[in-house]
């Protein structure tokens, strides 16, 4: 994937602590446009800590941060929404009784010439969007309290993709979900990357990193172990980097 001109992101050399313990340790990852890079380590081994410094949670120690080649300073959310950064978090952050529509233009609401609130233009834009992302979403009308695991994450997906997202960041998007709602999820994100969508997935699951992604970058104590080429490397080459921190043998990380 390296080789296919400049990537739409690149962390260099990052580096973060808090109160002297360095949760993020000189590592550097990169991601290009309609490819899936899974993220996986422990609990603690940094790959939240590292991809928040994207999302604007955290601000990085040291480092740089390339978007399309270009170095930007990422101080807080407001300033990766304005390189097209958008964030899904295992909680979507939707209101539950309210439905599609109103979640996906939530705080960004369209209004008609009159300044009054434009229901049906923000329906007839969800629609729209849902007939890209998930053309078998019917559910309108329904708070989205109502809805499935996956189709709550439509929703979601669908209202980063709208405000013209280019590099989404999806944390476990599969976790608790059945095997046809994560057959779902599945298919979205294959969309999102024939869009061209970067996609940084922070997963536990090997087996959604074999099936979901292009490239796994593995964490452990804050270093980052190595990122392998997913169709080159087997289930048990990953789990012993993230086990051991262990590069696996013949394969360039």
């Amino acid at each position: 994937m390296s080789n296919r001109g400049t990537p739409l992101v690149e962390l260099r050399d990052i580096s973060i602590a808090f109160g002297g313990v360095k949760a993020v340790d000189h590592v550097s990852i990169d991601l290009h446009p309609g490819e899936v890079v899974g993220l996986l380590g422990h609990n603690g081994a940094g790959k939240s800590t590292l991809i928040k410094c994207l999302s604007g949670a955290y601000q990085k120690d040291s480092g740089e941060i390339l978007i399309n080649g270009q170095r930007v300073e990422i101080r807080n959310p407001r300033d990766a929404r304005a390189q097209n950064i958008e964030t899904i978090y295992q909680t979507l952050a939707l209101a539950d009784n309210l439905d599609a529509a109103s979640n996906l233009f939530l705080g960004r609401e369209l209004v008609t010439p009159m300044g009054l609130v434009d229901d049906a233009r923000m329906e007839a834009e969800t629609r729209k969007i849902m007939g890209r992302l998930n053309p078998n979403f019917r559910k309108f009308k329904e708070p989205v309290k109502a809805l499935s695991g996956g189709q709550r994450q439509s929703v979601a997906i669908a209202r980063a993709v709208y405000f013209n997202a280019r590099i989404l960041i999806m944390d476990e998007p599969t976790a608790a979900l059945g095997p046809h709602e994560t057959q779902m999820v599945a298919e979205l994100i294959q969309e999102l990357k024939a869009q061209g969508l970067g996609i940084f997935l922070i997963e536990h699951d090997i087996h959604n990193v074999m099936k979901l992604c292009d490239r796994a970058s593995v964490m452990k104590n804050g270093q980052l172990v190595g990122t392998v080429n997913v169709n080159e490397v087997t289930d048990e080459d990953i789990l012993g980097m993230i086990i051991l921190g262990k590069k696996p043998e013949g394969v360039a990380c």
